[in-house]
């Protein structure tokens, strides 16, 4: 199928795709994610964004945050192990020619977990960059067993959120002046985090720092950064037995940070951008979609 429109409709942003003879040939941004609409209903968002577009003729398949009970029409969670391959047959109507992916799913004693919208990039990768680990940092990030198409278990780290927590609502971060880039303290809080498993000990030294002198003030964010990805990197890739590069689904600056923490502790990594990562697994879906 070869017209179509994709949405990445996530919690604070939404993203959006007009595809003709298989090319996109128009995309749009927007903030209205599904806790943004101010006011406004998913049908007068989604008006907006596809404004002008084909939206009755051709197939419109969304996956994020538009799926989850806060979104547009609640989608299940498929669990896992699953073939990815399985998601188009199992998209839950939202309208007249309108798709949402379902998310999946972990539940174990030992491992409880969900995602959404990340399953429509990890399809993609599957396409675009296969490997048997894929990591999609972020806020929260996401780390995932795979074997040929198929996710076998997945993870998640709130790194992101951690480091928005810690510097904006908690101890580490009062009293701090404006922040600035520091790829210095960045470094030494990556090479901190890689070689310390004591996490929670290290993060008060954070603040402690800064007070005797011995990191500026306006570094406490990229200090604090490596120090949290470091940990991150360090815990997970010591849980997965590695025959291969790790694929790294992330935006180029996020990517840059966790390639500096995969690269000391020598594990081969390929990077994969996001947007091509979903619209490469839209294009599957659709593909795949029997209307």
């Amino acid at each position: 199928m070869s017209h179509y429109i994709a949405l990445d409709w996530g919690s604070t942003n939404l993203r959006a795709w007009y595809y003709r003879d298989g090319d996109a040939v128009e995309s749009r941004r927007s903030e209205a994610g599904v806790t943004r609409l101010n006011g406004r209903s998913h049908q007068q968002v989604f008006d907006e964004i596809t404004h002008g577009w084909p939206v009755n003729a051709v197939p419109v398949v969304m996956a994020g945050m538009v799926g989850s009970n806060a979104g547009w029409k609640a989608a299940p969670y498929l669990p896992c192990p699953l073939t990815l391959d399985s998601l188009a047959t199992q998209l839950t109507a939202a309208g007249e020619n309108r798709w949402i992916v379902p998310g999946l799913s972990v539940s174990r004693r030992d491992n409880h977990n969900v995602m959404r919208g990340e399953e429509t990039q990890l399809l993609g990768a599957q396409t675009l960059a296969p490997a048997e680990l894929i990591v999609m940092p972020g806020t929260h990030s996401k780390w995932v067993k795979c074997e040929a198409r198929r996710v076998i278990d997945f993870r998640t780290v709130m790194t992101g959120e951690l480091h928005h927590l810690l510097l904006n609502h908690a101890l580490i971060g009062t009293g701090l002046p404006q922040q600035q880039p520091d790829a210095a303290a960045f470094q030494r809080g990556l090479e901190t985090g890689i070689n310390d498993p004591s996490l929670l000990a290290r993060l008060f030294e954070v603040r402690a720092q800064h007070l005797l002198g011995a990191l500026a003030p306006g570094s406490v964010s990229d200090f604090l950064s490596g120090l949290l990805i470091g940990h991150e990197v360090a815990s997970q890739a010591a849980q997965s037995a590695l025959s291969g590069p790790v694929t790294l689904i992330a935006s180029e600056a996020l990517a840059q940070r966790y390639q500096a923490a995969f690269a000391l502790l020598n594990i081969p990594l390929q990077w994969l951008a996001g947007d091509s990562a979903f619209q490469q697994g839209i294009r599957r879906i659709v593909d795949d979609l029997t209307l």
